[in-house]
């Protein structure tokens, strides 16, 4: 079952590119929901992804593929009137593919939360902030993200410098190997490569300067995984 506003939402873009070949931007999208924030637009696509009703057409920052309608889209008192009904309701949709215009390119914006700085060196206070900061859509895949802005330089030798802004999914585990936003005893926050040693977990940094941190398993939990940077060229 999608929710009331999954279903507006693949019934406007499925509408958009039936009209136009085009997906709606972000900014469309949010005003047709009447909804306050890009970031509500994020969510909802990318449960809809999730569940595959719809796709990203890789590489575009602009483009989505309606791969299937639910049962119900057009079936409600406020669904728009339906075009010719396919013989099943679940068949492979490809509207994009009836009006063969190239998706225009668009820097369409998600708000993502921003918590204060965090640590590429010996673990600090996480801050939790009320701010947010805009990312452009296209360096976020699907999830709930966030920012941090990264203090220190125990990340330089894996591309991540004293203040980059770190683009983390949330998540509570990660993969051997992987960078995580690790929480020590739910005090203080680090960024670093995550490794799994029977019942202890280490820490790594990626610079020669500083050794690797080792916390008994119970004392470190993973906020999230890094998905990208962003960074500020002065």
């Amino acid at each position: 079952m999608l929710t009331a506003k999954q279903h507006e939402l693949i019934r406007f873009i499925q509408q958009k590119l039936e009209d136009t070949g085009i997906s709606p931007s972000f900014e469309e999208m949010k005003e047709a929901l009447d909804l306050k924030s890009k970031s509500g637009v994020h969510r909802l696509i990318s449960a809809l992804e999730e569940r595959g009703f719809i796709r990203r057409l890789p590489n575009r920052a602009r483009a989505l593929e309606v791969i299937k309608l639910p049962e119900d889209a057009v079936t409600g008192s406020n669904a728009p009137a339906p075009s010719p009904a396919p013989a099943a309701n679940d068949t492979i949709l490809a509207a994009h593919a009836a009006k063969p215009v190239a998706p225009s390119p668009a820097n369409d914006i998600i708000e993502v939360p921003l918590h204060g700085r965090i640590a590429a060196g010996a673990p600090i206070e996480a801050i939790e902030g009320q701010s947010s900061m805009p990312v452009p859509a296209a360096l976020l895949g699907p999830g709930d993200h966030y920012a941090l802005e990264v203090s220190g330089d125990s990340m330089i030798e894996a591309g991540i410098f004293d203040g980059d802004f770190a683009l983390v999914r949330r998540a509570d585990s990660a993969r051997d190997g992987e960078i995580v936003v690790a929480l020590v005893d739910n005090e203080e926050a680090t960024l670093k490569f995550l490794r799994k040693e029977g019942p202890m977990i280490r820490l790594d940094p990626a610079n020669g300067a500083y050794d690797p941190q080792i916390y008994e398993a119970n004392r470190v939990q993973v906020q999230g995984k890094l998905a990208g940077l962003l960074r500020r060229y002065h």
